[in-house]
């Protein structure tokens, strides 16, 4: 069975629903623990950011949960990871670990942490001290200065950069349905975007952001991404942010198209289903299967309906591109991993996972009924904290 990990970005809340810049406190506060063990601390995984300074990663000791807390380009954002797992419900339990231990962080500076997609009041971002992070904010201005966006990113195993590059290749017309299920992110700058996820709107602001065509081989894989670095545009790879990617520092795909979820049982779900998506893919090309050929100005359009409808109305279909509504799209994703999860006894609680965003709402559905209820953003705020914490 494939490797299954998940990054999660939250915002730090103060308890009335404030949002505050507090990540380097909540980072020192946290690294001057004492250590009961001798050994260093490991670098977790994925943690893929390998850019940040050491003081802005609080490493885990070996007997806890969840990857290195870490610091992000905002100061209002931190983040965490969990550990590899294969199976299911270990998955969901370091998912439930992790957002407690940032949960518990933030505490020792009096905040919380919401896991929400964009912060719903008004806020002024705060750029994160560090020297690449300052580069960043100045040479790309405007688009720096406003990303305050919070996503879920899910790393699967693969066996070689071939092998990811093939499956890369064939995930791409499926992934806005993964954006959809995690709409989470529907306020920005204190109003209501009509999007469900308007972090992605956001995002896709960067230069290397959204759906690719096509590679082919590792070979044309790298190319780009020496081309794209070439035309200076982009600082480094860590800044090549493809819907779907090759990892910089582990042998997985990492998929980067989703908002954070607001539960924890849905950051679950959408690992499952992309570790479903990982292995049918694999599976289409070792079967010596073609890609099929879609061009990437249509994954645009289906990426930017998921994000404008979530599960509400209709979505393109990745079988037909013509639209349908969300609930058959969602059939259709299950189906086509349905094989993946029999083989991995994930079929029956992904079933029983993907009734919770229909019964319940995604995270941007949640979030307009909070204000609704209240006609405060920060009781939304608040009310996605406590839901974080739990």
């Amino acid at each position: 069975m494939r490797t299954v990990g998940v990054e999660e970005e939250y915002l730090l809340v103060r308890p009335d629903g404030e949002v505050v810049g507090l990540a380097g406190a909540v980072l020192a506060l946290a690294a001057a623990e004492p250590d009961d063990g001798d050994e260093p601390a490991p670098s977790g995984w994925p943690g893929h950011r390998g850019v940040l300074p050491p003081e802005r990663r609080m490493p885990h000791r070996p007997d806890e949960p969840g990857g290195d807390l870490e610091g992000e380009l905002k100061e209002q954002m931190i983040e965490t990871g969990t550990r590899p797992c294969t199976d299911l419900a270990e998955l969901r339990e370091e998912i439930g670990l992790g957002r407690s231990r940032a949960t518990s962080a933030a505490h020792r500076a009096g905040a919380e942490v919401a896991a929400l997609g964009t912060a719903p009041p008004r806020v002024v971002p705060t750029l994160s001290p560090g020297a690449r992070y300052s580069e960043i904010n100045r040479e790309f201005a405007l688009t720096a200065r406003e990303q305050l966006t919070c996503g879920c990113h899910v790393h699967v195993g693969i066996a070689d950069a071939e092998e990811g590059v093939a499956v890369l290749d064939r995930i791409a017309p499926w992934l806005p349905v993964l954006l959809a299920i995690s709409g989470n992110s529907p306020f920005w700058n204190g109003e209501d975007s009509g999007y469900a996820s308007f972090r992605s709107q956001v995002w896709n602001r960067w230069p290397t952001a959204g759906p690719v065509p096509a590679f082919g081989s590792a070979a044309e894989y790298q190319r780009v991404v020496s081309e794209l670095i070439a035309t200076g545009a982009i600082l480094d790879t860590g800044m090549i942010y493809f819907d779907a990617r090759l990892s910089a520092r582990y042998p997985t795909v990492e998929v980067r198209i989703a908002d954070v979820c607001l539960q924890a049982d849905d950051a679950a779900l959408l690992a499952a289903l992309v570790r479903g998506l990982v292995e049918t893919a694999a599976r289409s090309a070792a079967a010596g299967e073609e890609v099929q050929a879609t061009r990437v100005e249509q994954l645009r359009a289906a990426s930017w309906r998921a994000a404008r409808s979530g599960l509400r109305g209709s979505l393109v279909s990745p079988v037909t591109f013509r639209p349908l509504p969300a609930r058959e799209v969602v059939q259709q994703l299950l189906a086509h991993v349905r094989d993946v999860l029999e083989d991995y006894g994930d079929l029956e609680p992904v079933t029983e996972l993907l009734e919770g965003p229909w019964r319940r709402g995604t995270g941007a559905t949640r979030q307009r009924a909070w204000l609704a209820e209240s006609g405060d953003l920060q009781h939304v705020v608040r009310r996605a904290a406590a839901l974080t914490a739990r």
